[in-house]
């Protein structure tokens, strides 16, 4: 039987995708460490527990790079940036509504 009627695909719901429906920023637990294993020496600052989608974890490095003026990457759903911004990372992201915790001695 052949059907001429065209299947709509509908988008996806955050709860779906396997996040949250509705976690403001301020109800996410994030955690901002400082890491040096494994990486020759170098310290990068680590943020975990963001609970965003893909995009929006692209938009939120991009001004954290820009803001502190350092590079940075998304490994494993975590944000990481070159160096110790620890403190600085904090501030900024307390501005922008999260409630960011330090993590680590």
């Amino acid at each position: 039987m052949y059907s001429t009627e065209k299947t709509v695909q509908r988008k996806e719901t955050p709860a779906e995708k396997g996040l949250p429906a509705d976690l403001r920023n301020s109800q996410q637990k994030v955690l901002v460490r400082l890491d040096r294993k494994g990486r020759g020496g170098k310290s990068v600052t680590v943020i975990e527990g963001l609970q965003l989608p893909q995009k929006e974890k692209e938009v939120l490095l991009k001004r954290l790079k820009t803001d502190i003026g350092t590079g940075g990457t998304i490994k494993e759903s975590a944000l990481e940036l070159q160096g110790d911004h620890c403190g600085t990372i904090i501030s900024v992201m307390e501005k922008m509504g999260y409630r960011p915790k330090r993590s680590g001695g």
